[in-house]
């Protein structure tokens, strides 16, 4: 939860999948539910925080409070141009980055819609930015919140790559997560402690 020491502090939250275009009917996704971004977000107004929430599609809101500023996005594009325009317009003193980003788009997508009648289908795809990278350069005195989420993976794998992770990014906070035999386990790491199961 959050320390009393948020109170009244300006917090961007994102949560929630992301898209990316096949063609004009078909996307690739991921199977996040937003739920972390979406109880980060009660939590932090509890306690008098200002709160902005990128939220991604199929997300219910139903549950949040009325005074937590929604912006909707779907696809890769919305959510990196929303985040840019949040971080010039706004001075946020932390950034919760905890959307399951697309990490890959197609290098070219289809146009119109793809017949069902082929044999056969390649996608071409290729990295998409690092939005965390654009956050602490446009945000650097904002405290940012990072997610590294790795399924199944042993305690000493998660924790390098979240390491990994927050050396390449900046991040003030790494919070590493998994899921081992339907168990969920979350460390959460600074740059001079780890806390944890």
């Amino acid at each position: 939860t959050f320390s009393p020491t948020f109170h009244l502090l300006s917090i961007l939250i994102t949560a929630g999948p992301t898209w990316v275009a096949i063609d004009k009917v078909r996307v690739i996704s991921n199977i996040a539910s937003g739920e972390t971004g979406i109880l980060l977000s009660r939590e932090a107004k509890r306690t008098g925080a200002k709160v902005t929430l990128l939220l991604g599609p199929g997300v219910s809101t139903c549950c949040l409070p009325r005074t937590v500023r929604v912006v909707h996005f779907r696809f890769f594009d919305e959510l990196q141009k929303q985040m840019l325009g949040e971080l010039l317009k706004h001075k946020y003193d932390a950034v919760i980055h905890c959307a399951a980003v697309a990490d890959y788009r197609l290098r070219k997508v289809f146009g119109g819609k793809i017949g069902s009648d082929r044999k056969g289908l390649k996608l071409g795809l290729e990295p998409t930015p690092k939005i965390l990278d654009m956050i602490r350069k446009e945000a650097s005195s904002s405290v940012l919140a990072a997610f590294k989420f790795q399924p199944q993976a042993l305690r000493s794998e998660l924790l390098n790559k979240s390491r990994t992770l927050m050396a390449r990014s900046g991040s003030d906070i790494v919070v590493a997560n998994t899921v081992n035999n339907g168990k969920y386990k979350a460390y959460i790491l600074k740059p001079d402690a780890v806390s944890g199961p």
